[in-house]
């Protein structure tokens, strides 16, 4: 029965969190990166903020622009200190939806008596003269399986998630004001988290590899918040 009660929590757990690792939840990363074949030779960067009405004294824009600045950086970038060693400008906007419900269902199985697996008898015999008495019990011993299966449906909330970065030539720019786009990487992910502070150095700890790059398709990651490449993100431990 014990036995039993375990697998049953186990089951509703799996059911309503998900895939987990040792009880963290994954999060599974889209990223989608288009790149120009100037792109590798632009490295030294400027970082702006793309989301309309966001400056630069926006604190949440400087703890997000601190983990692309650190990723960036690892990825042989180098922050320029001023607009004129600049040769490279790069846009940082991101974002949240709305929450969206789904409806799942699941079923549980349910745990009783399914028959009898053995029976025992025990009794006395008694003799008087030439007659002989019996007194008897018999024991069923009771098996136990699933007798059949409850069925439950309940809601879970979806968030879009996503992190744009586009690399614009910043050295043509100066020249000839031309928007030249060297390279545009989008991350995305779903799930059941609403607060973007904690997606958001998962999304670019996903897409440290394909910054800046050609990845031809998009690219699937799944990874959880302890991966080291978001502890880097966030600056807890060195590449």
């Amino acid at each position: 029965m014990i036995i039993f009660k375990l697998a049953t929590t186990f089951l509703v757990a799996f059911l309503l969190v998900g895939c987990a690792t040792l009880g963290q939840p994954k999060f599974n990363v889209k990223v989608s990166s288009l790149a120009s074949a100037e792109a590798p030779q632009k490295k030294t960067y400027l970082l702006l903020p793309g989301n309309e009405g966001v400056t630069w004294e926006d604190l949440q824009f400087q703890e997000y622009a601190s983990y692309v600045m650190r990723m960036l950086n690892s990825l042989g970038f180098k922050y320029a200190e001023s607009s004129k060693n600049a040769e490279l400008v790069v846009f940082l906007s991101y974002g949240i939806g709305d929450p969206d419900e789904h409806q799942y269902s699941y079923s549980l199985p349910v745990y009783g008596k399914t028959g009898v697996s053995s029976s025992s008898t025990y009794g006395t015999a008694t003799a008087y003269g030439n007659h002989m008495t019996y007194s008897g019990t018999t024991v069923h011993t009771p098996s136990y399986g699933i007798t059949g299966y409850n069925t439950y449906t309940g809601t879970r909330t979806v968030y879009f998630r996503y992190v744009n970065l586009i690399g614009y030539d910043f050295s043509e720019y100066q020249r000839s004001e031309k928007k030249v786009q060297l390279w545009k990487t989008t991350i995305t992910s779903s799930g059941s988290s609403g607060d973007l502070r904690r997606v958001f150095p998962v999304l670019i700890g996903a897409s440290g590899q394909y910054i800046g790059k050609n990845t031809n398709q998009e690219v699937s990651v799944s990874l959880h918040e302890n991966d080291p490449s978001v502890r880097f993100v966030k600056g807890e431990t060195e590449k």
